[in-house]
């Protein structure tokens, strides 16, 4: 019995050990990204564009350096970015013009693919005309240019909003339904602007 009675005491100065232990909360480990190109630490957005600036929708487009000069290899990453904020706009605008559309209730697919289309290839076209270089890194090594570029997203926004109202006014039927009070709260919930 008193080996049993030693067991159980013995039990439970383990058992209050343990869950003394326990109770300490566990120091939250801090994980930092460090963003590398070719081996070189390099600025945040080279690798993370999407968090660049806050308001803006922005991209990184880069090239290696040419013999024509530094004026031509500038270029050539704008353009890259450029391309590639105009696939992401397209993208971006077509997602929310979808979810508006079966959101409202506007009947068929076709027309609602065919409204989207338009509009995100012409929403991308007009915003890339406003974006601009947002800033520059160039390569210690490699002298690769990378060049962050972007457009304000409220600017974005309203280009969709005329072009959404515009498609829409195109087809009579389809403009009676989008006039409704829903249809525009909806259009504003998906494209917001100041």
């Amino acid at each position: 019995m008193k080996n049993f009675a030693g067991s159980v005491a013995l039990a439970a100065v383990l058992a209050a050990t343990f869950i003394g232990c326990s109770s300490k909360e566990a120091e939250p480990e801090t994980v930092t990204f460090e963003c590398r190109q070719d081996g070189v630490q390099a600025p945040q957005w080279t690798c993370m564009p999407d968090s660049a600036m806050e308001g803006s929708v922005t991209d990184v487009g880069s090239a290696p350096y040419s013999k024509l000069g530094s004026g031509f290899t500038r270029r050539e990453a704008l353009a890259n970015a450029r391309s590639s904020l105009a696939q992401q706009i397209e993208t971006l605008v077509k997602d929310k013009v979808e979810t508006f559309s079966r959101s409202t209730g506007v009947g068929g697919s076709e027309v609602a693919d065919k409204v989207s289309t338009q509009v995100s290839k012409q929403a991308a076209k007009v915003s890339l005309k406003g974006s601009k270089q947002l800033n520059f890194w160039q390569h210690p090594q490699t002298k690769t240019m990378y060049v962050l570029v972007g457009v304000s997203e409220n600017a974005m926004n309203q280009e969709v909003k005329n072009n959404v109202k515009s498609s829409y006014k195109n087809d009579n039927a389809l403009w009676q339904q989008f006039q409704s009070k829903n249809a525009l709260e909806e259009l504003e919930k998906e494209f917001p602007t100041d």
